[in-house]
């Protein structure tokens, strides 16, 4: 069988998807965090051995804007045996990668690297993709971020004055930083809540109100935490203070942060 004149290994055609084999993402689109992203792309140029066969191998890999990988690489060979209608065939390499899901916003990478293992010839690509996620600023030590009041559980938006009425619910959400890791990027924060009276005596303490405990191959930029307090509705109005203390086991540090908030009619 005669088979093309050998041109230069290349990736040909790489596109990115929201699905397995889905239409091609605009060049503007934004993926969000914790979405998975599906990469495929084509050989060409490789070498046939005298017996008609190929033999690729290839790695691939995601990484964050400070390049740090997102999941393992995927390394995988290629060993085919063509036939006669086979002569232009590019192979076809498909890939996914879950972004995870507290994942900052920035611009990221899949680096793609190819070898033909008959000739040697080796090439390599970048494709980028731009990710949105909660941008949380980081710290090297122990800190609250972005304390904000809500009315409800499931609201977004925080409250512009931090004002409830007796019998009311109080909600707040915020993102715990610069707590250090372990090995395998393991991470231990716990936390406690407190309420202060206007006179500044405790109303209400939990000093252990919540833990997380966990590990994984891509380190966790910040933690989640969430309170809610039920107001009795015969309680005094004023302002109250909510202190949240925050302890991190594993780097021995300790900060607490207070947040003033209104009880009127």
């Amino acid at each position: 069988m005669l088979w093309p004149l050998l041109a230069s290994l290349a990736i040909v055609g790489p596109a990115l998807h929201q699905f397995e084999d889905g239409p091609l993402v605009p060049a503007a689109h934004t993926f969000l965090a914790g979405d998975t992203v599906f990469l495929d792309f084509q050989i060409s140029g490789y070498q046939v051995s005298d017996k008609e066969r190929i033999l690729l191998s290839y790695r691939i890999e995601a990484r964050d804007p400070q390049g740090v990988p997102l999941a393992p690489p995927v390394s995988r060979k290629l060993d085919a045996e063509l036939a006669e209608e086979d002569k232009n065939w590019k192979p076809k390499v498909r890939y996914d990668v879950l972004t995870p899901p507290l994942a900052d916003s920035g611009s990221y990478r899949i680096l793609i690297r190819v070898k033909d293992e008959l000739s040697g010839a080796e090439t390599s690509m970048e494709v980028g993709f731009a990710l949105r996620g909660r941008d949380v600023e980081p710290s090297p030590t122990l800190v609250v971020r972005n304390f904000r009041f809500l009315r409800g559980e499931e609201d977004e938006k925080p409250l512009p004055e931090p004002a409830y009425r007796p019998g009311d619910a109080v909600w707040a959400r915020f993102e715990i930083t610069g707590y250090k890791l372990a090995e395998k990027n393991r991470l231990h924060v716990e936390y406690g809540v407190s309420v202060l009276r206007p006179s500044g005596e405790v109303l209400y303490s939990e000093p252990n109100a919540a833990s997380e405990k966990d590990e994984s191959f891509y380190p966790k930029r910040y933690v989640l935490g969430i309170l809610s307090l039920k107001l009795d509705p015969d309680i005094a109005l004023g302002d109250y203070t909510i202190v949240v203390a925050v302890r991190d086991p594993v780097g021995g540090q300790h900060y607490e942060t207070r947040h003033p908030f209104l009880i009127a009619r």
